[in-house]
């Protein structure tokens, strides 16, 4: 696998007006598919992409973690991220432009109550110990994000990822996959007011919420981790719907 680049990384920078991550993550998965950036290759560094296109760390590690999310990316601890080996085909896709409307995010969201919930009870009856730890990990790595003031979307990622995986059904696995961060919904409305304006506040009980899920997979009681989850689900869309409602032009 190669982990040198023949050239510097160049990239024209992304306009302030633009949805940066979904931007970054556009131009990067071109690259990928197109074979600019090949398979094992290493990606450029956090630092390289900040210089190149201006935007900050925070849109950088969004973009990486969508990337990975598709399957199209794949990072190794304290090296980088690097292009996974096989990107030959993502079958399910939802235009992140129609995202940009709060009521095509909700229908994700309900997308993702009619699968997650499901996944939830399916992980609580199946998870292996490693699998729990995995979980553990990522809601450590959120807290520690929400309370140094960092985006919390890569680890949030992680433990619904987990969540599918050990579902053992490698198809819940695979739509976790090609729906990427679509997944998480803040990626889609930072425009928001009241999830940027108190974006700790908002971001802890996101994450009291994933602890209850957790809670429920850790004792194995499907029930309790259907409910948790759907509940999890459910106040998702209506703290988007109470956004919405606060943010004027916001429909």
């Amino acid at each position: 696998m190669s982990e040198t680049k023949d050239k510097p990384f160049s990239m024209a920078p992304i306009a302030a007006n633009r949805n940066l991550a979904a931007e970054l993550v556009e131009r990067l998965s071109g690259e990928i598919l197109s074979g600019k950036l090949a398979p094992g290759s290493k990606l450029p560094t956090e630092q390289e992409m900040v210089a190149a296109t201006g935007v900050s760390r925070t849109v950088v590690r969004e973009a990486v973690a969508a990337l990975r999310a598709e399957g199209l990316v794949v990072t190794r601890q304290g090296v980088g991220a690097f292009v996974a080996a096989d990107i030959r085909r993502r079958p399910f896709r939802i235009d992140e432009a129609s995202l940009d409307v709060l009521k095509e995010v909700i229908n994700v969201l309900e997308l993702r109550a009619a699968l997650e919930a499901e996944a939830a009870a399916l992980a609580a009856e199946r998870r292996s110990p490693a699998q729990l730890q995995a979980m553990r990990e990522a809601l450590d790595r959120m807290s520690l994000a929400i309370e140094e003031a960092e985006d919390a979307v890569a680890p949030d990622l992680d433990f619904h990822r987990t969540i599918a995986e050990a579902t053992g059904n490698p198809h819940f696995t695979h739509l976790f996959a090609y729906l990427g961060s679509l997944l998480i919904p803040r990626a889609r409305v930072q425009s928001f007011r009241s999830i940027t304006d108190d974006k700790p506040a908002y971001l802890r009980r996101v994450n009291q919420e994933h602890e209850d899920i957790y809670a429920a997979i850790q004792r194995q009681d499907a029930g309790a981790a259907r409910t948790a989850m759907r509940m999890h689900l459910g106040n998702s869309r209506e703290r988007l719907r109470r956004a919405a409602i606060d943010t004027p032009g916001a429909h």
